[in-house]
């Protein structure tokens, strides 16, 4: 069910390998993920990152020297710095979002977890995450780490992506199955 192959396959592959192989080269997995998560949550709550990152009218000497000027304040480690300076100096900010995802699964292969995509209407407590999380792993026989998104149009219930699967339990789903049945 490992989908690792695609990861090397997309566009995001190439330049997620190269940090993820100095972090691991420099024993900095753990600092590089969790700098990548706080970019990540800046991204999210800032629109001006938002537009940097995003914005094709926004020059790769501008996006270089916006990106320096923001390291020190987004608390990233040195090899995310350097990361993001490149990525911004080649014209490739655009697909930070897809490079972070895929560093984090580099990350997550390398400690023996996988990921599986989880999308709830409402978003999950952290119980039941650890419940999804247990029943994931006896399903799948390895640590499963949980990317939760939300998405208010499946109206309830969840649906599990993972590798090339999915198993979709949603209430949208449901209704439209009943929908089709009920027209014959």
């Amino acid at each position: 069910m490992e989908n690792s192959g695609g990861i090397e396959a997309s566009l995001a592959g190439p330049h997620a390998s190269a940090p993820f192989g100095l972090a691991r080269d420099e024993k900095q997995i753990d600092a590089v993920t969790r700098s990548l998560d706080s970019v990540e949550a800046a991204m999210a709550e800032s629109a001006d990152l938002r537009t940097l990152v995003t914005s094709p009218l926004i020059g790769r000497a501008d996006a270089g020297k916006a990106i320096r000027a923001l390291t020190p304040t987004l608390g990233v480690d040195p090899i995310t710095g350097k990361f993001l300076g490149v990525l911004a100096n080649n014209g490739r900010l655009s697909e930070l979002k897809a490079v972070i995802k895929a560093v984090k699964q580099f990350a997550a292969r390398h400690r023996g977890e996988t990921t599986a995509e989880v999308t709830s209407a409402y978003p999950l407590d952290d119980e039941q995450v650890a419940k999804l999380k247990a029943n994931l792993k006896s399903r799948l026989g390895r640590d499963v780490l949980i990317d939760a998104r939300v998405d208010s149009t499946i109206l309830g219930g969840i649906i599990i992506r993972h590798g090339s699967q999915m198993i979709d339990a949603s209430i949208r789903t449901k209704l439209n199955t009943l929908a089709n049945a009920m027209k014959g």
